[in-house]
C-alpha cells in the first residue's frame, strides 16, 4: 500500500494542471475516471475535486485506500463512506487526510482537498483539484491553498502503511524530552489545548504531529508567544 508521503509527492507534481478549455471540466483526471474526455456540454455534471483525489490513489498504486477501491465523484458520498467505515475525523487533522470543505454557512461539503501541512494556528495547507482564487470549489486548476480549520466539516483518514504514517504524539508524555518542557509551558499558558483528561500531568491528550511540535518550538524560541506567556504569568522565551 501507499504511504502519505508518496501521495503528497504525486499531488505536488500536479500543481498548475488546468482544465482545457476553461469551464469545461475537461481534464485528465476526469478522462481517466469516466474513460472518455468530458467536454463543455456535460460541464455541470462533472466537477473534479474528488476525481482528482481518486486519480492520486490510482497513481500511488493504492486504489483500495480510496472508497474501498471503488469510485465516487461526490464529496457527500465520500464523507458518508468515511463515517461508516471508521475513517472519519472531525479535528486534529494530519498531513495525508482528505479534508471536506464548506465555504457557505449551510449545507454539506462542497469541496475536498488533501492536507499537506497543519500550521501552528490550525490553518490547513492543502493540495486541491478544481479550485482557484475566483472560485474555491470549481476553479478549474490544481492548486495549493490555505484553508481555515473553520471551513472544514470533517476529514477522511486513509489507512496508510504503518511505517509511513505521520509521526504523532498522542499525549504530552510522548513528546521528545528535549521539546516537552516547551510544549508543557505552552499548555500551561493555554496556547495548546489538551482534551482535559489529565490537565495536571503528562497524560493529557494533545494529538500533535512531529512537524507541529517543531513549529511550535521554533515560534516559542523566537518569542512569538511571549505576550501570551506573560499574560499567563509565565516567563517569556526571549529576555527583554
Amino acid at each position: 500500500m501507499a504511504g502519505c508521503e508518496q501521495l503528497l509527492r504525486i499531488a505536488g507534481g500536479e500543481l498548475g494542471v488546468r482544465e482545457s478549455p476553461a469551464g469545461s471540466n475537461c481534464v485528465k483526471y476526469n478522462t481517466a475516471y469516466y474513460g472518455r474526455a468530458v467536454y463543455d456540454t456535460a460541464a455541470a455534471k462533472y466537477p473534479w475535486c474528488v476525481t482528482f483525489i481518486w486519480w492520486l490513489f490510482q497513481q500511488a498504486g493504492a486504489p483500495e485506500l480510496f472508497f474501498g477501491g471503488g469510485k465516487t465523484a461526490s464529496c457527500g458520498t465520500l464523507l458518508n463512506y468515511a463515517e461508516t467505515h471508521g475513517l472519519f475525523v472531525a479535528e486534529r487533522y494530519h498531513p495525508g487526510d482528505l479534508v471536506f470543505l464548506r465555504f457557505h454557512s449551510k449545507g454539506g461539503p462542497e469541496h475536498v482537498g488533501l492536507v499537506k501541512e497543519v500550521r501552528a494556528n490550525g490553518d490547513l495547507v492543502t493540495i486541491e483539484g478544481n479550485t482557484g482564487l475566483g472560485d474555491d470549489a470549481n476553479g478549474g486548476q490544481v492548486q495549493q491553498r490555505v484553508r481555515s480549520a473553520r471551513q472544514a466539516v470533517g476529514g477522511y483518514r486513509p489507512e496508510y502503511e504503518e511505517d509511513d504514517k505521520v509521526k504523532t504524539y498522542e499525549k504530552l508524555k510522548d513528546v521528545p524530552e528535549k521539546f516537552r518542557p516547551i510544549i508543557d509551558q505552552l499548555m500551561a499558558a493555554g496556547i495548546i489545548q489538551g482534551d482535559g483528561s489529565d490537565p495536571n500531568g503528562n497524560g493529557d491528550v494533545i494529538g500533535l504531529t512531529h512537524e507541529q511540535v517543531r513549529t511550535l518550538v521554533f515560534v516559542y524560541r523566537g518569542g512569538g508567544f511571549d505576550r501570551r506567556l506573560a499574560a499567563a504569568g509565565l516567563d517569556p522565551a526571549v529576555e527583554a
